[in-house]
């Protein structure tokens, strides 16, 4: 797989512009680091609105499902430092889906991220997964674009903890979620109207109401480059 794991944590919320750039030191300085000690989290990365709203967006590669359910984990769930807990009641609209990877073609890290926030019909599971495996292999040669992965939530066996009640809304999931990445934001666009347009995916066993997002990157990094292995 393309994914550093066969994993990861895919989030979205709403961030006030008047928050935006402690956020991101927050986020930057202490949370990436933190979260990448974590054994198991392999990278991070997070991408702002590419359109100009608040929406952000965040994915963590695992090394396994496990990982989410980890005591070092939920340790850092339930114990978040005097910063983090400032800045958590800042995240609104949280959808946080915790995922097994189901596909991963090409890279986990560019210019622009487009989201696609999905779930199959009754007994066309199948259906779905085969439309995004091909697309997931036909996407990463197209120009403008390097990575394609889909990804499936599972709810893992986890009390509620201290950030989502510091938060004080119960988060959202989005059942699978499909991301492409690129270096052409209108080819990225593009996909919206074309391959993942509303009819071609009910055709292939998508349920209404799909949600997608466009965003650009504002930091990537490893758990190598904080000295974690």
């Amino acid at each position: 797989m393309s994914l550093l794991g066969s994993a990861a944590l895919a989030m979205w919320w709403d961030m006030a512009p008047e928050m935006k750039s402690e956020f991101e030191d927050w986020h930057s300085h202490e949370h990436f680091p933190e979260r990448l000690g974590v054994p198991g989290f392999r990278r991070a990365s997070r991408w702002t609105s590419a359109t100009g709203d608040e929406g952000i967006f965040v994915l963590y590669e695992l090394e396994s499902y496990a990982v989410l359910s980890s005591d070092a984990y939920v340790s850092h769930l339930n114990t978040p430092t005097p910063w983090s807990a400032r800045m958590m009641p800042h995240h609104r609209n949280m959808v946080r889906s915790q995922c097994h990877v189901l596909e991963s073609s090409g890279s986990s890290a560019a210019r622009h991220a487009l989201t696609f926030r999905v779930s199959p019909l009754q007994d066309r599971d199948k259906d779905l997964r085969e439309f995004f495996r091909t697309l997931c292999v036909d996407l990463v040669q197209r120009p403008g674009i390097v990575g394609a992965h889909l990804l499936r939530h599972q709810t893992p066996p986890i009390a509620e903890t201290t950030e989502q009640r510091i938060r004080n809304s119960a988060d959202r999931v989005a059942d699978w979620v499909f991301v492409a990445l690129g270096y052409e934001a209108p080819v990225l666009e593009s996909l919206a109207d074309a391959d993942l347009a509303a009819t071609a995916l009910q055709a292939s066993g998508a349920a209404e109401g799909a949600i997608s997002g466009l965003y650009s990157l504002s930091h990537s990094a490893t758990s190598e480059e904080f000295g974690q292995r």
